[in-house]
């Protein structure tokens, strides 16, 4: 009981949920709910269903959860938000604590039932950049499911759309995840809008992730006059003789705007003080990356 009420205590926090709000969602009293948190009662199994759809799992996989490791789940934390970052319109900050946190639960649960099936998570089976796409698409459900952007059912660029309300044009966002630090957008297109990319750190042995680095920016597309895409062709692996997709890498001023638009950043992880950015693109008010003197702007670059 203790172990699956401390899963539900996990899964409410990282869903931005207080008890009372679980309890009055899931038909129980607030004290019942604190009670099963707490060890003090177990939980049965329609009160278990209930709470467990509200936190968008069905039971068996709660339970899964709650068993699958001793480490507690991954969180993004609040102090780690850049507070005055700009998003994509229709995206809160909430929403995007919500989307990355549902994203560690859910490779979670994937890797402990590879885990408890195999013996191995899901890291062993797949290369990184495979293992990044799939944590990709995990991010971009995520964004579709707890937040105002939506699947892009045309199945083609971007792959949210997040549609204008009182006549607004739709607002879009691509999204990319990546374990390479400081790596700047990437895409097989190069088109203008709005990009996320999003580094995570992950545990070869559990298969966990964790975001530590999430970039917002508004990109200006290939064909235009100042272009933040720069055509990289596709390269040939000198071994087996494969050949990547086509493929479009920032420009050093459209990866100096995803740096300024940093909204997320765990500096007990990641040192950014030797990163550079363009100084065709000069740091906003907001941007973590700005000198804070002089003598900053001149130290070695990376």
């Amino acid at each position: 009981a203790t172990i699956v009420g401390q899963a539900i205590r996990q899964c409410r926090i990282g869903d931005g949920l207080t008890q009372e709000q679980l309890a009055a969602k899931a038909g129980i009293t607030y004290q019942y709910l604190s009670d099963i948190e707490n060890g003090k009662k177990n939980i049965t199994l329609d009160v278990g269903e209930s709470v467990a759809r509200e936190l968008g799992l069905a039971f068996d996989a709660l339970v899964e959860l709650a068993y699958s490791a001793q480490n507690p789940l991954p969180q993004v934390q609040p102090q780690y938000f850049i507070p005055k970052a700009p998003l994509p319109p229709g995206l809160t900050q909430t929403q995007l604590a919500l989307v990355l946190n549902e994203t560690h639960k859910v490779v979670r649960l994937i890797n402990a039932t590879l885990i408890r099936a195999a013996g191995r998570a899901l890291p062993a089976y797949i290369q990184g950049n495979n293992f990044s796409g799939i944590v990709s698409n995990i991010l971009t459900d995520s964004f579709s499911r707890l937040s105002s952007f939506k699947h892009n059912h045309e199945q083609r660029y971007p792959d949210l759309i997040c549609h204008g309300k009182r006549g607004a044009a739709n607002v879009g966002l691509e999204v990319k995840a990546t374990i390479q630090q400081g790596k700047g957008g990437e895409s097989h297109n190069g088109h203008p809008g709005w990009h996320v990319i999003a580094c995570f750190a992950a545990d070869a042995t559990s298969g966990d992730i964790k975001f530590i680095h999430v970039m917002f920016a508004d990109l200006a597309g290939h064909m235009g006059n100042h272009p933040d895409w720069k055509y990289v062709g596709s390269a040939e692996n000198a071994d087996t003789g494969s050949r990547r997709t086509e493929t479009y890498n920032t420009t050093p001023a459209g990866t100096a705007k995803l740096r300024h638009g940093t909204a997320y950043l765990d500096t007990s992880v990641i040192n950014i003080s030797r990163w550079r950015t363009s100084k065709d693109f000069p740091a906003p008010t907001y941007s973590p990356f700005r000198p804070r003197n002089r003598s900053t702007e001149e130290k070695p670059k990376r």
